[in-house]
C-alpha cells in the first residue's frame, strides 16, 4: 500500500517513538546499577567489620590474659564483652550477608528480608528510646537495685562474676567507689576486717594517692601481694586499705550523671547517626527491590 506523499510511514513513527524510551530505561538502568553496587560495597565494609567484633570476641573466650595485655586495661567485665561481641559481630554479619547477595544477585526475596530486620530494628530502637525518656524514674531505681544487690553480693559466688567485673570496670573508668559512696563498700559486713582497716574492690583504690604507700592485696585464690604497682590477675580481687583513704571518695551514681551530662550530645548524635544509615540503607534497598521487575519487563519489551 503506498503512503500519502510527505507522510512518514508507521514503522518510522514507531521506531522514532522507541528511541526516547530505550533511552530512559538505560538511564534507569544506570542509576540501578550504581545504587546496587554501593549498596553491595556499604555492606560488604559492614560484613567484614562484623567479622572482626567477631573474632575480638572469640579472642576473649579462647584466651583472655593475652587480650587483656594488648588492651592493657586490668578492670574489664571480659565475660560480658566476649559474648556481646561474638553476638553483635554474627549479627552484623549475617545482616550485611543478606544485603550483599541481594544486591550482588539482584533478589527481591533478599532484598526484602534485609529491609525487614532494618526495620525492625528501627523500630527497636525507637521504642527504646521512648521507654527510656518515659520510664527514666523506674529505670534508675531498678539499676540502683541491682548495683546495690551486686555490693552486697560482692565475691558470694566466685564461679559467677560476670556483674562484680562489670561494677569493677563502671568504678575504674568513672574513677568512683560505691554507689552513693565508698560506705557502701563498708557496710558489707563480709568485706569489713576491723574498725580501721577496710577491704574494698581494686577498682576503687585511688591509685594516685595509694601509690604513696604501700597497700595489701588480697584474694581467695593469692593472699599477701603486697606493693602499689602490682596488678591484680582478676578484676574481682580486694584490696585492704585504712578506713576513709585511699578510695575514690564521689560515688558512682554522681559520677554517672556526670558523665550522661557530658556526653549527651555524643550519644545523641551517635544515635542519630546510626539511625540515618539505617534509614538510608532501608531506602536503597527497597528503591532497588522495587524498581528491578519493572526495569526488567521494560527493557525486554524494547529490545
Amino acid at each position: 500500500m503506498k503512503t500519502l506523499e510527505g507522510q512518514p510511514s508507521v514503522s518510522s513513527v514507531s521506531t522514532s517513538s522507541k528511541a526516547p524510551q530505550v533511552k530512559m530505561s538505560s538511564a534507569q538502568e544506570s542509576c540501578l546499577s550504581l545504587i546496587k553496587y554501593l549498596l553491595f560495597v556499604f555492606n560488604l565494609f559492614f560484613f567484614v567489620l562484623g567479622s572482626l567484633v567477631f573474632c575480638f570476641g572469640i579472642w576473649i573466650l579462647v584466651d583472655k590474659s593475652s587480650f587483656v595485655s594488648f588492651v592493657g586495661l586490668s578492670f574489664m567485665p571480659l565475660q560480658i564483652w566476649s559474648k556481646a561481641l561474638a553476638i553483635s559481630g554474627i549479627l552484623t554479619m549475617g545482616l550485611a550477608l543478606l544485603g550483599c547477595l541481594g544486591a550482588l544477585k539482584e533478589l527481591r526475596c533478599l532484598l526484602g528480608l534485609y529491609f525487614g530486620v532494618l526495620l525492625l530494628l528501627f523500630v527497636t530502637q525507637i521504642t527504646l528510646g521512648i521507654l527510656i525518656s518515659t520510664q527514666r524514674i523506674r529505670l534508675e531505681r531498678k539499676v540502683k537495685d541491682i548495683i546495690q544487690e551486686t555490693i552486697r553480693n560482692y565475691y558470694a559466688h566466685p564461679e559467677t562474676t560476670e556483674a562484680e567485673e562489670s561494677w569493677d570496670y563502671v568504678q575504674f573508668q568513672l574513677r568512683c567507689c560505691g554507689w552513693n559512696s565508698p560506705q557502701d563498700w563498708y557496710r558489707v559486713p563480709s568485706m569489713s576486717s576491723n574498725q580501721s582497716m577496710y577491704q574494698v574492690p581494686c577498682s576503687c583504690r585511688n591509685s594516685s594517692v595509694a601509690n604513696s604507700s604501700v597497700s595489701n592485696m588480697t584474694s581467695p585464690t593469692q593472699f599477701s601481694r603486697v606493693g602499689p604497682l602490682a596488678r591484680p590477675q582478676h578484676s574481682t580481687e580486694l584490696c585492704v586499705i585504712p578506713a576513709n583513704s585511699h578510695t575514690y571518695r564521689e560515688g558512682c551514681s554522681r559520677s554517672l550523671q556526670k558523665w550522661l551530662h557530658n556526653n549527651l550530645i555524643s550519644i545523641v548524635g551517635i544515635c542519630l547517626g546510626v539511625g540515618l544509615l539505617e534509614l538510608s540503607f532501608m531506602s536503597l534497598s527497597i528503591f532497588l527491590c522495587r524498581n528491578l521487575d519493572q526495569l526488567y519487563d521494560r527493557l525486554a519489551r524494547y529490545r
